[in-house]
């Protein structure tokens, strides 16, 4: 027990002075820290639809595009230039709190899965795959031409400038001089997103070994089963589809607000797809596997760029630096797949067998 809780201290102190280590080679590391922050949130969203419900889908990124895009009319001047009588009843500009945007982000988001889940709790594996992923795509495209007859969206301009995250009355935008250290604003956003994040690993951990969590994992092992002992199958996967989606608008809303700027091209397929690689490459349905995949691939491809460049000055230049990038992140996809079939930190539960009678325990 003591040695848990000495662990525990020592990871808090870790997370703790990272920024303040990684911002003394730039503020370019302290920006991968928070971006890995970001899809760290994302994939605890998605473990609890696919890690825990068995419910593959591809169009998660669709979640995280519409808490974005919330954050950004309602913390933009954009509203009120394509809509005057808005603009009338805000004269001094539409600045919301982020207290009031972040849980608004989240219910939306969480609405947004309802509505996905509720078409296709009769679709399973490849099909339920296809499906969701349509609904990703028919997001970003309502997004990429929602600019006319009436500019919602901006279109592919995207929206911006958007407001920083203000807490009690101070831009996190804003470099923080405590007199021993100063704190540039990629830190201060580094310590909010680490506060979401421990605040969403305690919720999954909590819904884990809830009933609820029990009965998503039961489903995910024999749907047929579950309903047969009673449970409520159609309930359960909306909840999973709004519960996994409320995680996506939050992290969608500080994704707005750490970039200044959206547009649809944030929110692409590709998106989905990196986000699924996280939670199956780091361990399906295990909390610490889910966060160590996500860590891994968001701050993979930038790590990289210092690999690539010294590769393609070797070749004289006619390998171009952005495909070989990728060519190095997929040749480590599928190193670690074939390393560890069930990732990289699977749960110790997954794939156990009943002792078979007779066999020493």
């Amino acid at each position: 027990m003591t040695r848990h809780f000495s662990n525990r201290w020592l990871l808090a102190t870790v997370l703790l002075a990272l920024p303040l280590v990684l911002q003394s080679f730039g503020n370019a590391w302290v920006r991968i820290a928070d971006m890995s922050l970001l899809y760290v949130l994302l994939a605890l969203g998605l473990n609890i639809v696919v890690g825990y419900a068995g419910l593959l889908d591809l169009g998660y990124v669709a979640f995280f595009a519409v808490g974005a895009y919330l954050y950004g009319l309602l913390a933009s001047p954009h509203l009120l230039e394509s809509f005057p009588a808005i603009a009338a009843l805000f004269p001094s500009g539409l600045h919301l709190s982020v207290w009031l945007v972040l849980p608004l982000a989240a219910g939306l988001a969480g609405l947004f899965g309802v509505l996905l889940g509720a078409p296709t709790l009769k679709l399973r594996g490849d099909y339920l795959a296809i499906v969701t992923l349509g609904f990703g795509e028919i997001i970003r495209v309502f997004l990429n031409n929602l600019d006319q007859p009436v500019n919602i969206t901006n279109g592919p301009k995207g929206i911006g400038p958007i407001d920083a995250v203000t807490l009690w009355g101070y831009p996190l935008s804003r470099r923080l001089d405590l007199g021993f250290i100063e704190l540039p604003g990629v830190t201060l956003y580094y310590y909010l997103f680490l506060t979401l994040v421990v605040a969403s690993v305690v919720v999954c951990h909590r819904l884990e070994n809830s009933r609820i969590g029990r009965a998503w994992m039961a489903i995910r092992e024999d749907e047929i089963a579950a309903k047969a002992m009673g449970l409520n199958t159609r309930n359960l996967k909306l909840m999973a589809f709004g519960m996994g989606a409320t995680f996506g608008g939050m992290s969608g809303a500080m994704f707005a607000a750490f970039q200044g700027f959206i547009s649809p091209e944030s929110f692409s397929l590709m998106e989905s797809v990196m986000i699924v690689a996280m939670v199956v490459l780091g361990g399906l349905g295990h909390l610490p596997g889910v966060i160590l995949g996500a860590v891994l691939l968001a701050a993979l491809p930038e790590a990289l760029r210092y690999v690539a460049g010294p590769l393609q000055e070797m070749t004289d230049g006619r390998l171009d630096a952005a495909i070989l990038r990728q060519l190095l992140i997929a040749l480590a996809m599928v190193g670690v797949m074939l390393w560890r079939p069930r990732g990289l930190w699977p749960s110790p539960e997954q794939g156990q067998r009943l002792p078979q009678p007779g066999a020493k325990p």
